[in-house]
């Protein structure tokens, strides 16, 4: 007797066996930049449960199609890698959302020390923060913007109010100004002492203090000034610094420097299921030392909930444009006070970072190392090369954040001893002649952040925001490494500009390496994650002049959108 059932199950299992093969959603119609360069371009590209199923010509592609296939027309827009934050603050940024906002144009209002002074009355007047927590709150400020040049001081913040306390934070995020109220708040008096890596600036010829902290002080008083937010309001912070990185792209967040606090908060939100994103904590070591969480499963290469912590952040120095770093020959203009040999400063001696830098690889953390002034990188250098001749070990990633003022004799020991550098062109824009008039001079600061050194030398390297110190607006990250144009209009170091492909892998696959994931994220590949961008414009082909007018169009997180325009 023939058996009828035998076709019916033949083609139950050919359509099992083809289920794995059909996408969940197709993209075509525009450029694919795929940033691998075995297969630069593409005309489509597959989803299948939150990975690339295919990429290749548009009829290989097509083969995926099953009756429930989404298509995505382009119509002519530019699919590319979603970004990997190379360094930023993503905790940072979702404080910046609760404070009063201090830039200066383009991203901000304030230009004088009388504006700040009105736009913290106007925050005072509306913040339910201030309302609830009693303190306020204002984020960067930038002295080399404001007409006076200089910071504004307790008294000029006293103008504002007398009775609550006022913190605003320098752009660099190493400095900032209390008022009175503040200083109170914070213990600072005339008989503080300066702590170790900082300065409590002090009214000429006393003790008696300004309201200017630097460095150390400025971190030690913040802990003490920030408000103690409600979960609820943390939350919701965290929520609207993922909507700004998503809105520019960004589809892997880093929280660099991450204090204990702030640590507990993102274990919590990720439990939470609150991340949309994966967000990457790299823990500040000095602070977080003795921090169970840092011997527990979330230090770790893969993501719970969105979330890991994958390693850990030392600070050498401070910043250039806040002249707070570390120099081996003088500023060009030293700060009002100063001698004329000021070289900035270290945030710790020697011997303590050789020994932080040991403690990071005897636990087999990656760790990040913030240097600006050449002095500070020097430092790295010698504290790297002690530690890895006590303690040998391979492919630790150990990165330079920052690097403004690295030096050409500087990059062979980056080299040799396999320190990879995330560097920060951002400031050829925003400080660039700042650089050249006041913090370097002209000479010195035409190398800041030294991009074309590194393609000379062979050597990857990842490019960033350094948010909320510079908002993370991707097309303005990419703007300024290809370009280098200052706000006067004038192209400050020609020789390190780089191509519009080359700062696109710097901010995808190279950053990814940067983070042992360069094999699930950082190209567009059949299995990695479906992290993707949609751009209005392809960056490759449009004049380079015009980057920074790129508009992220949609950003998708693993084949989910989680921004549209």
């Amino acid at each position: 007797m023939k058996n009828y059932l035998l076709p019916f199950a033949a083609a139950f299992m050919a359509s099992s066996v083809c289920a794995a093969d059909v996408a969940d959603t197709i993209y075509h119609g525009g450029d694919i930049i795929t940033v691998n360069d075995a297969a630069p371009a593409a005309e489509a590209l597959a989803v299948k449960d939150g990975k690339i199923l295919a990429i290749g010509t548009k009829d290989e592609v097509l083969k995926t199609k099953g009756n429930a296939t989404k298509l995505v027309d382009l119509g002519g827009k530019t699919l590319i890698p979603g970004f990997v934050d190379a360094h930023s603050h993503f905790w940072g940024v979702g404080i910046q959302a609760s404070s009063a906002n201090l830039l200066p144009p383009p991203d901000g209002p304030v230009s004088s020390i009388p504006q700040m002074q009105q736009v913290m009355r106007d925050f005072i007047a509306v913040s339910p923060v201030v309302k609830q927590h009693g303190v306020a709150i204002g984020f960067n400020y930038d002295d080399s913007q404001l007409a006076e040049h200089r910071s504004p001081t307790a008294a000029e913040l006293d103008a504002i109010s007398t009775t609550i306390p006022i913190m605003v934070i320098h752009q660099s995020g190493h400095l900032s100004v209390l008022n009175s109220a503040g200083l109170a708040k914070a213990g600072i008096t005339a008989a503080s002492p300066d702590p170790d890596g900082g300065v409590i600036r002090r009214k000429a010829g006393s003790r008696e203090p300004d309201g200017v902290l630097e460095e150390n002080a400025h971190f030690i008083a913040t802990m003490k000034i920030l408000p103690d937010f409600t979960k609820e309001q943390s939350f919701g912070q965290l929520e609207a610094a993922q909507a700004v990185y998503a809105a520019n792209g960004i589809t892997t967040a880093q929280d660099g420097r991450t204090d204990p606090k702030a640590l507990a908060l993102l274990v919590e939100a990720a439990k939470a299921g609150r991340f949309k994103l994966d967000v990457v904590s790299y823990a500040d070591l000095e602070m977080n030392r003795m921090n169970s969480l840092l011997r527990g499963p979330l230090m770790s290469p893969g993501y719970t909930d969105r979330f890991r912590i994958g390693g850990v952040k030392l600070t050498f120095d401070g910043s250039p444009q806040g002249k707070t770093a570390w120099f081996t020959k003088p500023y060009f203009k030293v700060p009002e006070g100063q001698p004329e040999t000021y070289l900035g400063y270290p945030s710790m001696k020697d011997d303590k970072a050789l020994e932080l830098i040991s403690v990071a690889y005897q636990n087999h953390w990656q760790v990040l190392i913030h240097a600006n002034g050449d002095a500070a990188i020097e430092q790295l250098i010698k504290s790297v090369r002690g530690a890895a001749a006590e303690l040998p070990g391979k492919d630790r990633r150990t990165t330079l954040i920052h690097g403004q003022y690295l030096r050409e004799d500087q990059v062979a020991s980056l080299k040799e001893l396999e320190i990879f550098p995330a560097l920060y062109p951002m400031h050829t824009f925003y400080w660039g002649d700042w650089h050249r008039q006041s913090v370097a001079g002209p000479e010195r600061a035409e190398n800041i952040s030294p991009t074309g050194w590194m393609l000379a030398n062979d050597m990857k390297f990842s490019i960033h925001s350094d948010a909320p110190v510079t908002f993370p607006n991707s097309m303005r990250i990419l703007d300024s490494a290809v370009n280098r144009t200052t706000r006067s209009g004038y192209v400050i170091g020609p020789n390190h500009r780089i191509t519009p492909l080359i700062a696109l892998k710097a901010m995808t696959l190279w950053s990814a390496w940067q983070h042992f994931e360069e094999k699930t994220k950082g190209s567009l590949e059949a299995g990695k994650l479906a992290d993707l961008v949609i751009l209005d414009r392809n960056p490759l082909k449009v004049d380079p002049a015009t980057i920074k007018d790129i508009k992220v169009v949609e950003t998708i997180k693993e084949g989910r959108t989680v921004f549209s325009q």
